[in-house]
């Protein structure tokens, strides 16, 4: 978060940022929040959120390189981190 956001604003700010998505249709929160031991890492927080199918995706290519659409079950075989996993299964029962 920047100085004077709160997490909402700070996230809409990261994803237009990092996606070029402005137009978001619903944010779920509070579906995982992690503080590492080491009080100089970030806390990090995770959200799920909804954008319309037709919303044009523009990665900024100093945080990202590539952008892949798939299944449930193949974005947690995509996943390295176990909280990563948990978050995105979390997700899943939010939604379900």
């Amino acid at each position: 978060m920047e100085e004077g956001e709160n997490r909402l604003e700070a996230l809409k700010r990261e994803i237009k940022e990092e996606t070029g998505i402005r137009d978001i249709i619903k944010i779920v929160e509070d579906v995982h929040y992690h503080e590492f031991l080491d009080p100089h890492l970030p806390k990090e927080y995770v959200f799920g959120v909804e954008v319309s199918s037709d919303e044009k995706v523009v990665l900024d290519g100093k945080e990202h390189f590539e952008l892949k659409w798939c299944s449930f079950q193949e974005a947690l075989e995509l996943m390295k981190w176990k909280e990563n996993k948990d978050a995105l299964k979390k997700l899943d029962r939010i939604l379900s």
